[in-house]
């Protein structure tokens, strides 16, 4: 087990930066979403802790690359950022990717998510990934394959049984295709990746300052370890790219989480496809999730 553990000066660089513009646009936001973005460099913080890797196998070790600051961030050339014309996002489910996205992204899209049951595999070399996105093109996909209970088990029915070659417009053999249980690990590990490639595509790296939910995850194990909500670095870019007021996001969540009684569209292994009822929404796995924004409330609020 391996502890990556930056300085208090390297954290509070990284989160405000030594560019006077950048520090200036910093100390413009109110006293409680500093107070909270301040805790990425407190040492004693129970809000934001250290990245801890726990094999070779962890991502940060498998997939060497350079770590995104805020300044970098917001130098990016490359990055795009929502307009009146572009601040939509949309979610399609599909059976193909990224290619098949981009021409089906809706004109006022900023940018287009699809979900499949279909395992992902962007290059021989990989053995899989959850998700993937292109920053420039505001498109992104994942996988709800491997976060079914049975996925590992001999039971799993999503596997493919033939192997057939049909034309890249000839999406017939995801027809009927195996759709799990909708459980409260299932949804919370879904919201982990959804908005982990959302992430990307408003210009955020893969994170290695703090335990955040821009990591990136190389298993399961790995992927449940990541939280769901991101450090100060990655908030505050966030921030940057789309604005928004800390205090009404968490509450937002806080809502989201409290209101049981919006029903999840969606279909068990005994429901149909053309089936339209709305199930009961689980979040029983979100409760620690919920202490904690109860917590990041507490200090923007004091």
């Amino acid at each position: 087990m391996q502890i990556i553990q930056h300085s208090e000066q390297t954290l509070k660089t990284a989160l405000i930066s030594k560019n006077p513009v950048l520090v200036s646009q910093y100390e413009k936001l109110d006293a409680g979403e500093q107070r909270l973005m301040n805790e990425a460099f407190q040492p004693a913080s129970d809000l934001f802790g250290p990245i801890t890797l726990h094999s070779p196998s962890d991502w940060i070790t498998s997939h060497p690359e350079a770590p995104q600051d805020f300044e970098q961030f917001f130098s990016d050339p490359y990055r795009k950022t929502p307009s009146p014309d572009k601040r939509s996002i949309y979610i399609q489910s599909i059976g193909d990717i990224l290619k098949f996205l981009k021409k089906k992204k809706p004109e006022d899209a900023f940018c287009i998510v699809g979900i499949t049951m279909i395992d992902l595999y962007p290059r021989d070399s990989w053995n899989f990934v959850f998700g993937q996105a292109s920053l420039t093109d505001g498109v992104g996909i994942f996988s709800f394959a491997r976060y079914g209970s049975d996925f590992y088990s001999m039971r799993y029915e999503g596997k493919v049984k033939k192997l057939k070659k049909t034309s890249s417009s000839d999406y017939s053999i995801f027809n009927n295709y195996y759709i799990p249980e909708i459980t409260s690990v299932l949804l919370l590990r879904s919201c982990k990746t959804l908005t982990h490639e959302i992430g990307h595509i408003f210009g955020l790296r893969h994170c290695q300052w703090l335990a955040c939910l821009m990591q990136g995850s190389n298993h399961l194990e790995e992927a449940d370890r990541r939280p769901l909500n991101l450090c100060p670095i990655c908030l505050r870019k966030l921030q940057c790219a789309i604005g928004f007021s800390i205090v009404e996001r968490y509450k937002a969540l806080v809502r989201w989480i409290d209101d049981e009684s919006s029903g999840t569209p969606g279909a068990t292994p005994e429901h149909s496809r053309e089936g339209n009822g709305n199930l009961p929404k689980p979040v029983e796995a979100f409760k620690e999730w919920k202490e904690w924004i109860i917590k990041c409330l507490a200090v923007l609020q004091k």
